[in-house]
């Protein structure tokens, strides 16, 4: 049609150049028809030149590239200023209109170029277009830029821009000379690549795209030089340049780089890619790259290139050259053999689909295809010759995507994958696997979640991947040799601190290193790397995972270290980042295996630098003498009064060596005279207790040296003491006690005369009082526990001391000039008082003769509360104090003020508390008359909560305790202001981990205690509600905070059961309060959240710890608190077994939970008619039906006639299995105990089917234990009757089970007949024998026989005995893990042992299972079958076949890059586009709109004809489509605009086919497409209309053989797209 057109103007017109220049004379915007009828001209031209002349002709052609068609190409785009890709990216009509402009005026150019006459306008228009390239890209290089300027042509309106010079590249490219112009194509290629590779910008958003997927292919075709240019500009040797561009520019020159598939290689004057490393790098690096679009162009590379591989070539073996410097023992990249083309093709199918399939993220088809992941490493390593044949770093991108998975569990498969490769295989040294080790596999590592507990793994052990992580760092590390394993060692250990690690990751990353056997291979730096990793470890919050990791990095410490590279002062700085309190605990096994360590390489440690007055190699004994002396010396400089504290850095290393040394002096002398031990440690004290014993007489020590003698000494006390153990079997604590006790009355002395000589003026001086403090706290500790040898002069300066802080306290009030010595010692003397108070509280039981306690009280008595120290004068701030003052902050100083009024408080309210007063008005004693008004102290605590910090109330609380009980009648509202201000610290201190459970305790002390829950119960007012208010309040806590509600109902069971001295003295019985609070009870025997994964693990992780016992000695030093959920039960449990059925108050407690616990039983099972296993609701019934067996022991007759009719309805509900067993069990019981009960047992059976068809089964499983329930009965006769009677009706019931149960519960009811020789039942021997011996020789090995024999064997019924198994561990433990209860269910006996605060005997009869019950296995009959095939199949090495998603093209791109000419496109994607458009402009629905895109795009329509382009917003499409909108060609046309369309086509070739049911229409199998198809898609309601039917070719119609008339529109649309693209295919095959 062109043709015709071009020599219809040529007819018409004999004059070319006229007639060209008629067409030109257009007016802005140029009409995209008058353009592409001059492209049509010019290319008629072309093919005659003789019908214009010659050299005219050549100047036309000249004219119109210069004045036409090149500033229409610069001209104005359609769109936002600047942006021509708006064009190319708007659906709408003017950017096809641009667009067609675009593409007639390149080829007018094209045409123009070879009319010209010569390659001047060729290279000129190239010249045009390079600068255009090199503005977008200034990497391109300024020389290049420069030597491409040219002063602009008149007429010039701008420079191109990169669509428009691409399309005049791509036109006039060909006519450019590969040798004259080689200069100007290299210049082009290496400008273009420099557009390629940039990045993204606003200016030319989509250009890279353009360019490397339209002109780098068209220059690497039509020019070797610009081919070569591109390849040396692309991979850069350094291995620098954004991964995901140069895939994008390697795709688009495959076809040049790696040749054609089946084609030979390129040849010597193109690069080949395959023998580059670099070229393979880059692959692997996008094969593992974040954008999925990178990816699979990476692995659209790879397989491009093993498919040219495996095609003809110019050798056999093909090798990837290396690198300068490359490892030659190192295999290559990538390599060919013809001679192992099989083992080669099929590696490389395996790992592309390996790698597909990863793209998914589907576990349950990436699994069967990771046993293909075993055969690749079969091929890739050659065990004969202990190497590596393909190099190991693509196993390592496999293992890389692994890692970086969405999907969490595919995260673990792959990491345990990996780290069971030395387990499984043979594998030589790998290079890279130790770098490899280091980052991805420690990244992927840091997710805490991988490390949870497998299911059928027990609580508390070690998690699996925990387990394997272990094994995998030994096998690793064995396996490396001595200079290589140093270095991975030491980069391991920095790698956990180079970033903020979970407390598990840490954990077990810390315990895998400790297992490592022993070899010296880190030094200095090693030690300092460990260092920092403990120090990483402090950031958590759980103590005890915390000191375990300390503990085993302490461990790989001592393994790893090489002792002759460091010194005792290198280890002695690494032992300060471990917790005393935490881990490093004296006594513990691990502090017994670093002395140990000590001991064995004391001679080989490194020489220490001289800082501490030594050097060289040396003992540890001499080591520690030398450090003490350093220690004790101080400069004549640091002799200030106002010097500030030391560090207690120093100190605590000091404290830790001496005792290590004089342990490992013990561990020395073991079998010896311990008097050398004792000597040894003397010699190391002799400086510090010099120093102590002149305290109290030289004046002149200065300020320092005392500061650092006390810190020493203190820490020694308390690093020297002691978890669990006596004095007299620790040789160095009872030495170090008795140096210290020498030394006591220099030190009171010093301490009393800087405590009360006005010394202490500055805010620094607080923490030295504070020391001196806890320095004569501790001695006085001391002398208690050894001995009161000098009492009379200890306590001698105590009195000293308390007179003379009340005198300053009783100065300084008078004083109104403020000023800051005044005020400090005012703080300190408030202090002193506050200890003097601990210590008389702690020792009431010594006669103080010498100190006038009556001064101390009536001082106290007369305190004004809340009195804040005030703040001195600006003018009297020096700079010292506001140095201190910055730091610490004066309102600091006015809490600890505050807080030592409260300390002094409580003690004076603890001593006298039976003399408070409940009211103001009664008479106190003279002393005590002005401090102990309830009332006012009361009021004044509440405002102390609100003035003290949260850390600072706990003596608030204290005496909130003694006051609240008291008033509690007299003033309500006080106390419930009390409350509410008190749980609203509590509330605010939940996230504070230190605080926090010190105040709760408190809290719940003075709230709960047992004269207030008393009290409230007894006046019903408004604090009871409040308290419940509160109590439920702790329980909600609870469930995000795991060990809150233990507190509470630990606290309250235990006052209730076992009171206190103090609730002793009251007069009634305590116990009775308890039933008013019984709410608080039930939630504890219900309790139990279903917690988050993150909350399981850490407690999972907890439990495995725990279960190390002493061999980890973070349990050792660690505070047992019970903050297991677990407890809350065993606490409410081992109440309720503490309960006497005899005692009133008891009893009635009793009977009102379990009838409380029943209605709870019902209200579950109405709220939830169905429930699934495990679910809350299952649980909580479980635990009611726990709690009811453990309370059976105390129901009499009379209350068991009140509910019996609640438990047999019970069993009636639809319950789960474990429930199922329980009520079982305590109907069984019941009618075991009071047999009175066996008619309303009997009444069960009578109901109406409805009602018993899904129960029966519950009440039939009671009858097989009529043996029990019977035992006791004189006369058994009635009840066999009455049993046989019931149970044969059943035998004969429709459904199976039932019948199971019923034979089953006849056969051991008939056996008891025989046994009894019941004469009565010989007329129903034939029968009853007849079914037992029809149901026990049933053929066959069907499910009947089966389940028959299970059912026999289940433990309910053979081994379960209701009398014998009655304890908690069957109800707690075994019962549960029976029944198939998740594991957060099964409480183990230990639980009920360790807990303390409830005391039982040992000896309990109802803890341990005598019965064989706790030994089996789970095994519930009913449910054997499932899963009993599908083991098999994940047991097999490696699957016959296995499911393959092909992953559609789901990552945004440039909407210019989803422009490219369908050829282009393929070539770049690696994908096969078609010639086949499915017009679907009649359809409405998205959703058929969505499924049609999709398929169209899975088999490469070259279009999809839609009625609007809005149909992709819509969701329901998008559901359907999954981006394929985005890779398949959409195009607009309206239903009314069909008709044109369709004649349109027509014209350029194509057939159109109607998908109708017509009476002329073709049978689809029988019909044969042409290559250029075009399907029209019916209306989903009216088909294709009449009128359209017209206008095609032919209609095609599916055959069918069913009733209904008619496909869906898109599935018959599927069904002829797959014919055409299966008919293609096999046309394309036969031509091969």
């Amino acid at each position: 049609m062109e043709r015709a057109l071009a020599d219809a103007l040529l007819a018409q017109s004999p004059d070319p150049r006229r007639l060209l220049g008629a067409l030109c004379a257009w007016e802005p915007p140029a009409p995209p028809e008058r353009v592409e009828t001059l492209r049509f001209l010019l290319q008629r031209l072309e093919e005659g030149p003789e019908r214009g002349g010659g050299a005219l002709l050549q100047e036309a052609a000249r004219e119109v590239a210069a004045r036409h068609l090149v500033p229409l190409l610069r001209g104005p785009r359609p769109g936002a200023a600047g942006e021509p890709g708006a064009a190319a990216g708007e659906p709408g009509a003017a950017g096809e209109r641009r667009r067609r402009v675009l593409r007639a005026a390149a080829g007018a150019l094209r045409s123009c170029a070879r009319l010209s006459g010569g390659p001047q306008l060729a290279a000129r228009l190239a010249r045009e277009a390079l600068r255009a390239l090199l503005a977008l890209s200034p990497a391109a290089g300024p020389q290049e830029a420069a030597a491409e300027e040219a002063p602009a042509a008149p007429g010039d309106c701008g420079r191109l821009g990169a669509e428009e010079a691409v399309e005049v590249l791509l036109a006039v490219g060909p006519c450019l000379r590969p040798r004259e112009d080689r200069a100007l194509l290299e210049r082009l290629a290496r400008a273009a690549l420099a557009v390629a590779l940039r990045d993204e910008d606003d200016e030319e958003p989509g250009a890279a795209a353009l360019v490397a997927g339209r002109l780098l292919p068209a220059l690497g075709r039509g020019s070797p030089a610009a081919l070569r240019a591109l390849w040396d500009g692309l991979l850069p040797r350094d291995g620098a340049g954004p991964v995901a561009r140069q895939l994008l520019v390697l795709s688009a020159l495959a076809e040049r780089l790696l040749g054609a598939p089946g084609e030979a290689a390129p040849g010597d004057e193109a690069p080949d890619a395959r023998r580059c490393p670099r070229f393979w790098r880059a692959v692997q690096a996008g094969l593992v790259h974040a954008d999925g679009l990178t990816r699979k162009r990476a692995r659209y590379l790879l397989r491009r290139a093993v498919e040219a591989s495996a095609g003809p070539g110019p050798e056999a073996g093909r090798h990837a050259r290396h690198d300068a410097g490359h490892d030659a023992h190192e295999p290559s990249l990538f390599w060919w053999s013809d001679k192992k083309k099989e083992e080669l093709l099929k590696f490389w199918e395996n790992y592309i689909l390996i790698m597909e399939t990863l793209e998914g993220n589907q576990i349950h088809v990436i699994k069967p295809v990771l046993p293909k992941l075993n055969s690749l490493f079969d091929f890739a390593v050659s065990v004969e010759k202990a190497c590596w044949l393909l190099h190991p770093s693509w196993h390592m991108c496999i293992y890389r995507r692994m890692f970086e998975s969405e999907n969490k569990t595919l995260t673990k498969e792959g990491i345990i994958h990996f780290l069971e490769l030395y387990e499984t295989k043979s594998l030589p040294g790998a290079p890279g696997f130790s770098e490899f080790i280091i980052g991805p596999l420690m990244e992927a590592l840091s997710e805490s979640s991988l490390y949870s507990r497998s299911p059928g793994h027990k609580i508390g052990s070690c998690s699996p991947l925990g387990m394997k992580l272990q094994t995998f760092l030994v096998t690793y590390v064995s396996l490396l040799s001595e200079d290589i394993k140093s270095s991975f060692l030491l980069k391991f250990i920095k790698k956990m601190t180079s970033r903020h690690w979970c407390a598990v990751p840490i954990l077990f990353l810390s315990r895998a290193l400790a297992h490592i056997p022993r070899c010296k291979m880190l030094g200095v730096e090693g030690l300092l790397a460990l260092r920092d990793v403990l120090q990483c470890t402090m950031i958590t919050h759980q103590i005890l995972l915390r000191g375990a990791a300390q503990c085993y990095l302490l461990q790989t410490a001592m393994n790893l270290i090489d002792v002759e590279k460091v010194s005792f002062s290198d280890v002695s700085n690494f032992l300060m980042s471990l917790r005393q309190e935490e881990s490093l605990g004296r006594g513990t096994a691990l502090w017994t295996e670093l002395c140990d360590w000590l001991r064995v390489n004391e001679k080989y440690f490194g020489e220490i630098p001289d800082y501490i007055g030594f050097s060289g190699r040396c003992s540890l004994n001499v080591y520690v003498q030398c450090l003490v002396q350093d220690y004790i010396k101080s400069s004549v400089l640091e002799t200030g009064e106002n010097c500030f504290m030391p560090d207690w850095y120093e100190a605590k290393l000091v404290a830790v060596m001496i005792l290590l040394a004089a342990d490992v002096e013990e561990m020395k002398n073991k079998y010896s005279e311990r008097k050398n031990t004792q000597n040894e440690l003397k010699t190391f004290l002799q400086p510090l207790m010099d120093v102590l014993m002149k305290l109290g007489t030289n004046a002149y020590i200065p300020l320092l040296k005392t500061d650092k003698c006390l810190q020493l000494l203190l820490k020694l006390l308390q690093t020297c003491s002691l978890k669990d153990s006596l004095t007299q079997d620790d040789g160095v604590l009872t030495l170090l006690q008795n140096s210290v006790m020498a030394t006591t009355e220099s030190i009171f002395e010093f301490i009393v005369r800087r405590l009360t000589a006005s010394e202490l003026s500055t805010v620094s001086d607080l923490e030295r009082s504070h020391l001196y403090l806890t320095i004569l706290s501790e001695l006085v500790n001391l002398h208690g526990k050894i001995g009161w040898n000098n009492s009379n002069s200890i306590w001698g300066f105590v009195s000293l001391l308390n007179n003379a802080s009340i005198l300053h306290l009783q100065d300084v009030n008078s004083e109104k000039d403020l000023k800051l010595g005044k005020q400090i010692q005012k703080v300190v003397s408030m202090e002193c008082l506050a200890v003097v108070c601990g210590i008389l509280s702690q020792k009431s039981d010594l006669h103080l003769d010498s100190l006038d306690i009556g001064i101390l009280e009536k001082f106290i008595s007369s305190f004004h509360l809340n009195q804040i120290v005030r703040k001195p004068h600006a003018e009297e701030q020096n700079s010292l104090f506001e140095e201190s003052s910055s730091s610490q902050g004066w309102g600091r100083v006015v809490a600890q003020y505050v807080h030592d009024q409260w300390l002094c408080l409580s003690f004076l309210l603890n001593k006298y508390h039976d003399l408070t007063p409940a009211t103001e008005v009664e008479m106190l004693e003279p002393f005590l008359q002005v401090a102990l008004k309830p009332g006012s102290i009361l009021q004044s605590a509440i405002e102390a909560l609100t003035i003290l910090p949260s850390d600072q109330v706990l003596p608030v609380f204290h005496c909130m305790k003694i006051l609240v009980p008291k008033l509690l009648c007299s003033s309500e509202s006080l106390c419930i202001e009390s409350f509410d201000m008190a749980w609203k610290i509590i509330s605010s201190l939940s996230n504070t981990q230190l605080t926090f459970w010190s105040n709760l305790k408190a809290f719940v002390q003075f709230v709960f205690d047992i004269r207030v829950l008393t009290v409230a119960a007894k006046i019903k007012g408004q604090a009871f509600s409040k308290i419940k208010e509160i109590m439920y309040k702790i329980i909600e806590m609870s469930t995000t905070k795991t060990g809150v509600f233990n507190i509470l109902i630990s606290y309250c069971c235990r006052s209730w059961i076992v009171p206190s001295s103090a609730d002793l003295t009251l007069s009634q019985d305590l116990f009775s309060s308890a039933r008013d609070y019984i709410e608080l009870v039930i939630e504890g025997c219900i309790f139990g959240t279903v917690f988050r994964r993150d909350q399981r693990l850490i407690q999972d992780v907890q439990a495995y710890i725990e279960n190390l016992g002493c061999k980890c000695a973070a349990n050792i030093v660690t505070e047992n608190t019970n903050r297991d959920d677990h407890y809350v039960r065993v606490c409410a449990i081992k109440f309720l077994c503490l309960l006497d059925g005899s005692n009133v108050s008891h009893k009635m407690f009793i009977e009102d939970l379990a009838i409380k616990l029943l209605d709870k039983d019902e209200l579950v099972s109405r709220s939830r008619t169905r429930y699934y296993v495990n679910s809350l609701q299952h649980r909580v019934k479980n635990r009611v039906w726990q709690t009811l067996l453990v309370l059976f022991p105390q129901f009499d007759q009379n209350f068991l006639d009140q509910i019996i009719g609640k438990i047999f309805e019970a069993g009636f509900v639809n319950n789960q299995a474990s429930i199922k067993y329980l009520i079982e069990w305590i109907i069984i019981l019941i009618l075991h105990k009071f047999p009175q009960f066996l008619p309303k047992f009997w009444n069960c059976f009578c109901y109406g089917e409805e009602k018993l068809k899904m129960s029966i089964c519950t009440f039939l499983s009671v009858l097989s234990h009529l043996d029990i329930i019977i035992q006791n009965m004189s006369d058994m006769k009635p009840a066999l009757k009455q049993a046989l009677t019931v149970v044969l009706q059943w035998c004969f019931n429709y459904n199976f089970s039932v019948r199971l149960y019923a034979l089953l519960a006849l056969k051991k009811i008939w056996a008891m007949c025989k046994a009894l020789h019941v004469e009565e039942f010989d007329a129903l021997t034939a029968v009853i024998e007849s079914s037992l011996h029809q149901v026990e020789t049933m053929h066959g090995a069907g499910n009947a026989k089966k389940n028959w024999q299970r059912i026999q064997e289940h433990f309910f019924f053979a081994t379960f005995h209701p009398l014998k198994d009655y304890n908690l561990e069957t109800i707690f433990y075994t019962l549960p893990r029976l029944s198939d209860l998740v594991e957060d269910e099964w409480i183990t006996i230990n639980k009920f042992i360790k807990f303390t605060d409830i005391p039982i005997d040992s000896a309990f009869h109802w803890y341990l299972s005598q019965t064989e019950l706790h030994e089996l296995k789970p095994s519930d009959w009913s449910q054997q079958d499932i899963g009993s095939n599908s083991i098999e199949g994940d047991n097999q090495s490696e699957w016959i076949d296995v499911q393959k998603k092909m992953i559609p093209w789901k990552n945004n791109v440039s909407n210019l890059e989803l422009d490219l000419v369908f050829q282009d496109r393929a070539a770049k994607l690696g994908k096969s586009i078609s010639r086949l458009i499915v017009v679907a402009s009649l359809i409405d629905k998205p959703t058929n709109l969505g499924g049609l895109c999709r398929t169209c795009e899975i088999f490469g329509a070259s279009a999809l004809v839609v009625g609007s382009l809005h149909c992709i917003n819509d969701k329901q499409f998008q559901h359907l489509s999954v981006s394929a909108e985005q890779w398949l060609p959409l195009v607009e046309v309206k239903p009314h605009q069909l008709v044109d369309y369709l004649q349109k086509k027509k014209t350029e070739g194509y057939t159109t086919i109607g998908v109708e049911q017509t009476a002329k229409s073709s049978d689809l199998t029988e019909y044969c497409f042409p290559e250029k198809s075009l399907l029209l898609l019916g209306n989903e309601r009216e088909g294709i209309p009449a009128n359209l039917i017209q206008h095609l070719d032919v209609c095609v119609e599916i055959p069918q053989h069913g009733i209904i008339r008619s496909l869906n529109v898109h599935v018959s649309g599927a069904l002829l797209i797959w014919e055409y693209t299966r008919q293609q295919m096999v046309k394309q095959k036969d031509i091969k």
